[in-house]
């Protein structure tokens, strides 16, 4: 899948859909054409709501391609783990299609940015974690980490996992919005940094601070 990104976090709620739908904007405005996608969203009906907020950052109307599923192959309506929420609706979800459709959007845009459905390890189907279809397509990692107390340790834990797992790490968000003490985020930070190091990633780090909109965040070191 070249050109195809996925975007995951250390936790649920720890700012995927904003990271994501702001380096979209930013590769909108650095004359890339490019699209997001959801692996699988649960807790809304219709269009994906996650899907929607990248449109609403990158300042553009929902696409042909989210109105006709390929941006999102699954939604469904209660707010859990993709698993249980596709059992509720007698649902067994095809991974299948959800690649081949990536691979339509890969076919269009020069990059694709998949945001994932919770953390890294969360089932996407009983048997599939997000991190085994991330491997199993070879797919480089954005991971979006936060300064909140909790995710010093979330953050070495992926790291450690994906390196003993063989991923590729093309770039980690460190996300300060919220941010409530200055030193403990500057130490965590560091440490981070310093583990990534010690993973053997050289991927770049890179801040979003409180309030970020296009142009106040620089993804080149990434893209």
């Amino acid at each position: 899948m070249a050109g195809v990104y996925f975007v995951t976090g250390i936790d649920t709620d720890i700012g995927k859909t904003f990271c994501t739908g702001l380096m979209a904007a930013w590769l909108a405005e650095h004359g890339r054409s490019v699209i997001t996608s959801k692996l699988v969203q649960t807790g809304c009906v219709g269009i994906s709501e996650d899907i929607l907020a990248h449109r609403q950052i990158m300042g553009i109307d929902p696409l042909a391609e989210d109105r006709d599923g390929r941006t999102c192959s699954y939604v469904f309506k209660k707010p859990c783990s993709p698993h249980l929420a596709a059992a509720q609706e007698g649902v067994v979800m095809d991974l299948d299609l959800i690649s081949e459709n990536i691979d339509q959007l890969a076919r269009s845009y020069q990059t694709v940015l998949v945001e994932g459905a919770g953390g890294l390890c969360a089932p996407v189907t009983r048997e599939v974690s997000s991190l085994d279809y991330v491997l199993a397509h070879k797919l480089p990692l954005l991971v979006v980490t936060s300064s909140r107390l909790g995710s010093l340790h979330h953050s070495l834990c992926l790291l450690e996992v994906l390196q003993q797992r063989g991923g590729t790490l093309a770039g980690m968000i460190y996300n300060r919005y919220g941010e409530v003490d200055r030193e403990i985020g500057n130490d965590s930070r560091q440490l981070i940094a310093e583990s990534m190091k010690k993973y053997g990633f050289s991927a770049p780090l890179v801040d979003i601070v409180a309030d970020a909109g296009i142009g106040q965040v620089d993804f080149s070191a990434i893209f």
